[in-house]
């Protein structure tokens, strides 16, 4: 596989943008080529099965553009088909419930550790088997917070009404005493600073998006296929959805650190 190949990013939607938005961060000469499956969202609220069939279907996709790695950027697709799509193409890939998992062991002092997320993340049980595979010692706190995703959808980021969801789903990890929180939904991160304020200063949030860009860039050094570093892929992004391109358009320039100048439609059901 050719170094200067792109690397495939795909999401059920938006919220795989905070994945993409660290990878052009933190490694800026990889070009990418982003997937948002927007006309199938949520994710979080479907079965296995029809997960790892639309991810198969988005994998198919991705390869037409000759991709050279591979990134679930949504935790539900990681908990639900990554071990089963990993098995079944030879492209390197990566998730990011391992990284952000990682990140909340070495963080937490107090081996309590929380995770809020998508109903399917957290009926998979994935963080907590993965936290507790580094440190059995270590209690996790499990959490749904599913309109949080038709939320940042909707872009009421900031919001009295998300607000106060908020403060009704987070008001239980008082009670547990965690000190580190598991952002484990991509949609989360927008969220970061509402999530902050109302869990205090001495709670650590650890985002999988920012994990998962340098768990990347570790993947493809050990790969040999890493972009010549020097070089810049400003510029040199490709970004499709299944539907409502525009809207989507509109909400990734409004969050990416690189203006997107046109977002492309594709019938994923084809693939």
């Amino acid at each position: 596989m050719s170094s200067d190949a792109p690397i495939g990013v795909f999401d059920s939607g938006v919220g795989g943008l905070t994945v993409a938005r660290e990878i052009m961060r933190q490694l800026p000469e990889e070009r990418m080529v982003y997937f948002g499956d927007t006309a199938r969202l949520p994710y979080g609220s479907k079965s296995r099965d029809t997960i790892t069939r639309f991810v198969r279907q988005i994998i198919a996709f991705l390869k037409t553009r000759q991709v050279k790695a591979i990134v679930f950027a949504c935790n539900t697709a990681s908990a639900y088909a990554l071990d089963t799509i990993e098995k079944e193409i030879d492209l390197p890939i990566i998730g990011v419930v391992r990284p952000g998992a990682r990140t909340a062991v070495k963080a937490t002092k107090n081996k309590k550790i929380g995770v809020i997320a998508t109903d399917a993340t957290i009926n998979s049980g994935l963080y907590t088997e993965f936290i507790q595979a580094i440190d059995p010692e270590i209690q996790v706190y499990s959490k749904a917070c599913p309109l949080f995703v038709p939320l940042v959808e909707e872009g009421l980021t900031h919001d009295f009404v998300t607000e106060e969801i908020a403060r009704r789903y987070l008001s239980r990890f008082k009670e547990d005493e965690i000190d580190t929180l598991i952002l484990g939904c991509t949609h989360y991160p927008l969220l970061r600073s509402l999530i902050g304020r109302l869990m205090g200063n001495e709670v650590r949030l650890v985002n999988p998006a920012y994990e998962t860009a340098i768990a990347l860039r570790e993947m493809l050094a050990d790969k040999g296929i890493a972009a010549w570093p020097g070089t810049i892929a400003e510029g040199h992004h490709e970004f499709f959805v299944s539907d409502g391109a525009e809207k989507f358009r509109v909400f990734a320039n409004s969050i990416m650190p690189q203006t997107i100048p046109e977002t492309k439609v594709i019938n994923i059901e084809k693939f």
